[in-house]
C-alpha cells in the first residue's frame, strides 16, 4: 500500500512539475512576444513624409487714400513663388497599449499630419508711390497670403492622399507583426484583420 501511495505521490509531483514548467514557458513566450512587438513598434515609429513642389504667380496691389477720396497712392508687384511642400505623420507620437494577458495591441491615437510650406518669393515689376512705399509689412503680408493660398491648394491636392496611403502602409506593418505572433491588433475598438480595415477607418 505504501508503495502504491508513494508511486501516486511521485506521479503527482512529476505532473505538477511539468505543468509549472509549461506555464512558465508560456509566460516567457508572452514576455518575449511583447518585447518583440514593442521593439518593432519603435522601429516602425518614424517620420512618414511626402514632398512636392508648387509654383504660383501673384499680383500684389495696395492702394492708400490720401486726403480722403482726392488722391490715391498705389503700389503693386508681380510675385513669382516656388514652394517646397512637405506633409508628414510623426509616428513616434502614435499612442498604443499592450495587453499581454489577452495578447492584444490597441492603437489609441494617431497624430494628424503636419504641412510644412517653404516658399521662395521673387519680386518683379515693383511699383510704389512716394506716399505709399513698399515696406517690411508688405513683404510679410505677401508671404502670409502666399502661404495661405498654397495651404488650401496642398490640402486639396494628391499629396495628402499619397501621405495617407503611406501611413496606411506603415500601420499595416503593425498588423503583420501582431498577426505573425498570434496577437490581435485593435484600432477604434475594432480588431484589424487586413490592411483594408485601416483604409476604411482612416479614409
Amino acid at each position: 500500500m505504501r508503495k502504491v501511495l508513494f508511486g501516486v505521490i511521485i506521479t503527482l509531483i512529476v505532473l505538477f512539475t511539468f505543468k509549472f514548467c509549461d506555464d512558465d514557458n508560456d509566460r516567457i513566450v508572452l514576455k518575449e512576444n511583447a518585447s518583440i512587438i514593442q521593439e518593432q513598434l519603435k522601429n516602425v515609429s518614424k517620420l512618414v513624409v511626402t514632398e512636392g513642389h508648387f509654383s504660383e504667380v501673384f499680383n500684389y496691389e495696395n492702394s492708400k487714400e490720401i486726403f480722403g477720396d482726392y488722391f490715391t497712392a498705389e503700389k503693386k508687384a508681380l510675385v513669382v513663388v516656388n514652394a517646397k511642400v512637405s506633409i508628414a505623420y510623426n509616428l513616434k507620437e502614435v499612442k498604443y497599449s499592450l495587453d499581454e494577458a489577452n495578447k492584444t495591441v490597441e492603437i489609441i491615437s494617431i497624430p494628424n499630419y503636419e504641412i510644412d510650406i517653404n516658399p521662395d518669393l521673387e519680386y518683379y515689376d515693383i511699383q510704389s508711390d512716394f506716399l505709399n512705399p513698399f515696406e517690411a509689412e508688405d513683404y510679410n503680408q505677401i508671404k502670409e497670403t502666399v502661404k495661405e493660398s498654397l495651404l488650401k491648394k496642398v490640402e486639396n491636392s494628391k499629396l495628402t492622399t499619397n501621405t495617407q496611403d503611406r501611413l496606411i502602409s506603415e500601420l499595416a506593418k503593425f498588423y503583420i507583426l501582431t498577426e505573425s505572433l498570434g496577437w490581435t491588433l485593435i484600432y477604434k475598438n475594432k480588431p484589424m484583420s487586413s490592411q483594408e480595415d485601416f483604409e476604411k477607418l482612416l479614409l
